[in-house]
């Protein structure tokens, strides 16, 4: 087995647990552990796998939270680095009625990670590299250690998984930003994870499937769309697919795309030679099918990381 190395924030949600109200009203506010990448090491080793996680927290108490929150999941958080400085990345999210987020981001530590920081020996002996971060292409010294370790893993021909994690919040003043550096890593990635959403957004195309074909132009890359509860689309120069989802009643779908991501790099991290996974379609949906299956397992629970299942309860559902 593979350990799978990801990359990105690590932070605190403060979620608001009033109904359907403001951030300017709300008086409730529950802790949670949170960052995509970081959802995605703690699916991988519920399932049983190996993974790290590489990036940056304050040296402060939700740090601290944080790492222990990993490090009781078996993640190993060695590469985690404890800012003496920079306070612990924050954000406060509320919900309303209509569906509607209000959310406030406070960027900390996490977009501090410099390059010559790091143990590039350890991190480049990793045989998959996952870069899902929502906030790391926003700017600063991460955006700069981020884009770079992927040129240089791509160079030593490590499997690349890329989730650009578009959040309209982040983004809403600078899109073409957001595109023009998705597309930036998207050229060195094998294994592509966008939303409907996102595929629109950063190919400008309203066709799903020219959008797809778009995304694979130049190389021999993975693409998987998720589609809700119509599936997941994926597509690879031998074949283009969707694969439906698992009738469940959802309760919250909060943690889904990571969970999906961390179970479909769980199975790729089994594999003895995964950058030869484009070739095998069949061997490809049985992941995504597996996939799916955690992603629908997630939306019966409560909580990101709380609703990840085991191994066990995934083959038994």
């Amino acid at each position: 087995m593979n350990n799978v190395l990801c990359i990105g924030e690590l932070l605190i949600d403060f979620i608001c647990s009033d109904v359907n109200t403001s951030l300017d009203l709300g008086d409730n506010f529950k802790k949670k552990a949170g960052g995509a990448p970081a959802n995605v090491t703690a699916a991988i080793c519920k399932l049983g796998g190996k993974a790290s996680f590489v990036g940056k927290v304050g040296d402060d108490p939700f740090g601290k939270f944080l790492k222990d929150t990993l490090d009781n999941l078996n993640v190993d958080t060695s590469m985690l680095l404890m800012d003496k400085i920079e306070k612990t990345t924050l954000a406060f999210v509320s919900l309303k009625a209509n569906g509607e987020r209000d959310f406030v981001f406070n960027r900390g530590a996490d977009g501090c990670l410099k390059y010559n920081e790091l143990d590039l020996d350890k991190i480049y002996s990793n045989k998959v590299l996952h870069f899902g971060s929502a906030t790391a292409l926003l700017g600063g010294d991460m955006r700069e250690s981020y884009v770079r370790i992927m040129q240089e893993a791509k160079r030593k021909n490590i499997f690349i998984s890329f989730d650009p994690n578009f959040r309209d919040n982040l983004w809403e003043d600078n899109v073409e930003d957001f595109i023009h550096i998705s597309k930036k890593c998207i050229e060195f990635a094998d294994f592509i994870k966008v939303s409907d959403e996102e595929l629109k957004i950063i190919t400008g195309k309203e066709d799903l499937y020219a959008a797809v074909d778009s995304l694979r132009a130049g190389g021999n890359k993975i693409v998987a769309v998720t589609l809700g509860k119509d599936g997941t689309l994926i597509s690879t120069d031998e074949k283009t697919e969707i694969i439906p989802s698992i009738k469940i009643k959802s309760i919250d779908s909060t943690g889904a795309g990571d969970a999906f991501v961390g179970s479909l790099l769980y199975k790729i991290s089994l594999l003895e030679d995964s950058n030869e996974l484009y070739k095998n379609f069949n061997e490809l949906k049985d992941i995504v099918k597996f996939a799916n299956k955690v992603g629908a397992i997630v939306c019966t629970k409560l909580g990101a990381i709380a609703a990840l299942p085991t191994l066990e309860e995934v083959e038994n559902m």
